[in-house]
């Protein structure tokens, strides 16, 4: 499966964006996906992940309450909304899918990666 992550910018702390991954290739409702951040000089971590299906969702601590993971498989595309964005939450942010489970989104290392979206956020 292909993945092409879009929807990054730049927003001020407060405001909100939303991501998209759209995946090509195969059939999109057989995949786990999720998302990752790698800021500036950080190592890449866990954002959120999407079960298949869409019954089970996954966050980082720092994220709760304030993103948003969902899918629609009708259009291949995971999105990932963000609110109350802080500067933070700056970094690029990647899209994974694995067909295997979300724990290996979470925990280990998925399959299939996308190409970066940067989000910058100003205080």
């Amino acid at each position: 499966v292909q993945l092409q992550a879009s929807g990054g910018g730049m927003v001020q702390a407060g405001g909100s964006l939303r991501l998209s991954c759209v995946a090509s290739g195969r059939t999109f409702s057989d995949y786990a996906v999720g998302w990752f951040r790698q800021a500036p000089g950080k190592e890449r971590e866990f954002v959120a992940a999407i079960s298949r299906g869409g019954s089970f969702t996954y966050y980082t601590d720092s994220v709760k309450g304030r993103f948003t993971i969902s899918r629609d498989d009708a259009k291949n595309t995971v999105y990932l909304q963000m609110n109350s964005l802080k500067p933070e939450d700056t970094a690029v942010y990647y899209c994974a899918a694995d067909t295997r489970s979300t724990r290996i989104l979470r925990f280990g290392a998925p399959d299939y990666w996308g190409q970066g979206t940067l989000v910058t956020v100003s205080s």
